[in-house]
């Protein structure tokens, strides 16, 4: 019986660890990228947006295509309308101005039949043809746009997250080494080597120190759920990060721009580009609405009329075809084409002029972001240098206290600015990621599909 427990216990432990392995998923920074791209709401929308557009093709190409219409009438003339006849034209007898009240049609008529229209020419049907596939492209353009920005912020939520976990670590050595040095000053306090003011002082930065552990731990909880936002994932999923923070080479980026640039790698000229082709179509189907559309029209109907509705019934219809065509010339409407005209021209200048616009714009990214992230770079060495010389100021100035030469002042003031420079060199390690991610988006190399 022992044996079947222990058997069924360790099944039991078995399968609750794979429960807990599958319900904590780990992502890569790219893994967690791909993800969003597949499950983000705004991507997805994104993407029902291309079908919408690829519906509006289609129903554009259906106007070109025959339309049939069938229809059943059928009319009770309640009340027969009287037409008046110059009495004379059936009496020659009659008196001038008599006038006979005659009845023409029937109680009961109906109607069926079918209607056939066909576009043989029209201009701006053409065009809009044209326009809807361009409208497609562009609906595709701004998925990538939409998946480029949710990379952007994904990445950004990832680095914050790295960063406070080195954050969080070197927080906890400082409590472990502050913890050491207030056990050896609190055993002196009890000998005699040392006042109770020290002691207290180190009581103080220990309280501090786990105070803003604890800050950071929960900023961190929340820049889990924000991560887990930018996801597309729910904020009570349970993710882990696998790279590390180390493992991230600033300097590879440094400090020019590698390779050579163009602007149609930015996503934002590319939709202009797109823009630009749908004002000319516009522009072009406001100068096509001066040329004529040509129609093919036709129509094979069956009538009757009878006094009672049940002869309408029984007795035979007549049949009737028609086929033709109609030509519409526009020939003078105010001037409203002409004006059309004009706006459309403007709408296009403005789109132009955008393009200057938006070179000036990326050239002044790029430039912006290769010099925050130099300055970044270069500020983060001095950083580092300043957190290691920190760290040797706090240990020679352990040293001279405990061997009777420094003051626990001096160690404490060693300690705030130790504290003082990590926070400082963390802060600047996400400003130069932040600044990282900044120019390769710039460079329009953030996310390429």
């Amino acid at each position: 019986m022992k044996k079947l427990l222990t058997i069924n216990l360790l099944i039991l432990s078995i399968f609750l660890t794979s429960l807990n392995v599958k319900a904590q998923e780990s992502y890569t920074l790219r893994e967690a990228v791909d993800y969003t791209i597949k499950n983000h709401i705004s991507i997805k929308n994104a993407q029902i947006d291309i079908l919408n557009a690829e519906a509006r093709v289609s129903e554009l190409k259906g106007i070109g295509l025959p339309q049939v219409s069938g229809n059943v009438n059928y009319t009770n003339n309640l009340i027969i309308q009287k037409v008046f006849i110059p009495a004379k034209t059936f009496d020659p007898t009659a008196k001038e101005g008599d006038v006979i009240a005659a009845e023409f049609g029937v109680a009961n008529s109906g109607q069926a039949g079918l209607n056939l229209s066909q576009i043989l020419f029209d201009g701006s049907y053409l065009l809009g043809l044209k326009a809807a596939d361009v409208y497609k492209e562009l609906s595709k353009k701004t998925l990538t746009q939409t998946k480029q920005q949710a990379a952007e912020n994904v990445t950004k939520a990832y680095y914050s997250i790295l960063v406070n976990d080195e954050r969080i670590k070197l927080l906890k050595l400082n409590i472990g080494r502050l913890d050491s040095l207030l056990k050896d000053t609190r055993a002196l306090n009890v000998q005699g080597f040392a006042e109770k003011i020290d002691v207290q002082r180190l009581e103080v930065q220990m309280s501090n120190l786990k105070t803003e552990t604890k800050n950071v731990e929960r900023l961190q909880d929340l820049s889990y759920q924000l991560l887990k936002f930018q996801m597309g994932k729910k904020v009570s999923d349970v993710i882990k990060l696998t790279d590390k923070l180390e493992d991230i080479k600033l300097g590879e980026v440094l400090p020019e721009t590698q390779g050579e640039f163009k602007y149609a790698n930015r996503i934002e000229y590319s939709i202009l580009e797109t823009q630009k082709h749908l004002a000319e179509l516009d522009l072009k189907n406001q100068k096509v609405a001066y040329l004529p559309r040509v129609l093919l029209n036709g129509g094979y109907n069956y009538s009757a009329g009878r006094p009672k509705f049940s002869d309408l019934v029984s007795k035979p219809w007549f049949n009737a075809a028609t086929l033709g065509f109609s030509i519409q010339i526009p020939i003078f409407d105010g001037f409203q084409k002409k004006f059309k005209i004009v706006q459309s021209q403007n709408t296009l200048q403005k789109v132009k002029n955008g393009f200057e616009l938006l070179e000036n714009s990326i050239d002044l990214q790029i430039s912006q972001g290769q010099i925050t992230l130099k300055n970044a770079f270069e500020t983060l060495q001095e950083q580092k240098a300043n957190m290691e010389l920190a760290k040797e100021v706090v240990r020679v100035s352990k040293i001279k206290y405990q061997q009777g030469v420094g003051s626990n002042l001096e160690v404490v003031n060693a300690e705030i600015a130790y504290k003082e420079a990590q926070t400082n060199y963390f802060t600047t390690f996400y400003n130069a990621l932040v600044a990282k991610v900044d120019l390769d988006k710039a460079l329009g190399r953030l996310y390429n599909e």
